[in-house]
């Protein structure tokens, strides 16, 4: 299925590019994420007149995500949990839970669907978590589990 990209999709491509991709993959998620549209005669047109203010916007998002890197760049960030006596957690530390932790700390919001832990968070320790702010903007943060003590 032909489409055009409204926005930088990393490993696919650029704003305004006509690139072909598999129809489910077009539908369920790149028109559906208002970051793609099908490739009619009439869109192609349309996006053609846009593509500045596209490029624009995005430039802007680049901005904000370098913003966002320099504060949280290789910083430890601290999770309680409880857990076993052989350093298990009762569950797993999940990307919301990040995120609620960089936006309490350092007022940095960061949508979950942009954090992706090495490896799941299910002990005690420290996690290398890679966080996809834009897709020419990369960070790495490292979480660290500690014991939380029953009350």
């Amino acid at each position: 299925m032909k489409i055009i990209l409204l926005e930088n999709v990393r490993k696919i491509g650029s704003i305004g590019e006509v690139i072909d991709v598999k129809r489910g993959f077009a539908r369920n998620y790149l028109i559906s994420k208002k970051k793609a549209l099908f490739a009619s005669k009439e869109n192609i047109k349309q996006v053609e007149k846009i593509k500045q203010d596209l490029s624009k916007k995005d430039q802007d998002k680049k901005k904000e995500a370098k913003l966002i890197q320099e504060k949280i760049k290789n910083k430890k960030y601290e999770i309680k949990k409880l857990s076993t006596e052989n350093k298990e957690l009762y569950g797993s530390v999940k990307p919301t839970e990040i995120s609620r932790v960089l936006e309490e700390i350092d007022k940095v919001k960061v949508n979950p669907s942009l954090i992706q832990p090495s490896k799941e968070i299910k002990s005690i320790g420290n996690f290398d978590v890679i966080i996809n702010l834009h897709p020419e903007v990369q960070t790495q943060i490292v979480i660290s589990t500690i014991v939380q003590e029953d009350k």
